[in-house]
């Protein structure tokens, strides 16, 4: 559940967006990133969200089609466009981002558009934060968390931070949090446990820090150091 856009990337690397002399356009939108490995990977996905009723919008539902994810959830909305997000990887290593939703297609999704028989279906419902930032979506992302927990499915939950995107890191920590107790799969990278510690320390204590009895697993990924995982009753790394 959540958003699906168009990243544009940079031809070359290491260079800011300023600087770039062009860019690729590529399918983006970690819900829907996580909808495709799962079919990939052999298993079976359905995505639900709204893109616009245009040529990308178009481009991106076909793929999914494509990649043999369920297309029973995704809607179009005729007044907005499909989002769109610039990303580079900068030579320091940080990666930068701007973003074109003004307001995008995603954000329009309402409660009464949700597919409920399709969310009833899911063993995972899985989702981000980024749906939480306005109105309507908001409140369709609620709802379809409480349609799917109802109906047994297991919440899974990645914060996914995009910080331009929300007015301020204090509205953002607290609306991240505002659904944390609910997850049973949490996944943070390690950007993000810093962030929703306020601790710089990447360590099995602030790591835990965030554990709450309704969790099964939590993740925290570490770039190309692997990840760490933690349950109820061992923990390890990968």
């Amino acid at each position: 559940f959540g958003e699906m856009l168009i990243d544009f990337v940079p031809t070359v690397s290491g260079v800011s967006l300023a600087e770039a002399p062009g860019f690729l356009k590529a399918p983006g939108g970690a819900p829907a990133n996580v909808a495709i490995a799962i079919t990939r990977l052999g298993g079976r996905s359905a995505f639900i969200g709204k893109l616009g009723d245009d040529e990308f919008g178009q481009m991106l539902a076909g793929i999914l089609r494509k990649n043999g994810v369920a297309d029973d959830g995704i809607l179009s909305d005729t007044g907005a466009r499909t989002a769109l997000a610039f990303v580079t990887l900068r030579a320091d290593g940080e990666r930068e981002f701007m973003f074109y939703r003004n307001p995008s297609a995603d954000m329009l999704l309402t409660p009464d558009e949700l597919n409920l028989d399709l969310i009833r279906s899911a063993k995972i419902f899985h989702y981000g934060s980024i749906s939480l930032i306005v109105e309507p979506c908001r409140s369709a992302h609620l709802k379809a968390m409480e349609v799917a927990k109802d109906a047994g499915a297991l919440l899974s939950y990645d914060p996914n931070l995009r910080l331009p995107l929300w007015p301020s890191a204090e509205e953002a920590r607290e609306q991240i949090m505002s659904i944390w107790d609910k997850a049973e799969v949490i996944k943070v990278s390690d950007n993000e446990l810093e962030f929703l510690t306020g601790s710089d320390k990447i360590d099995d204590e602030s790591a835990m820090s965030l554990w709450h009895p309704n969790l099964k697993l939590l993740l925290v990924t570490l770039g190309e150091k692997g990840c760490r995982y933690y349950t109820k009753s061992f923990h390890g790394s990968v």
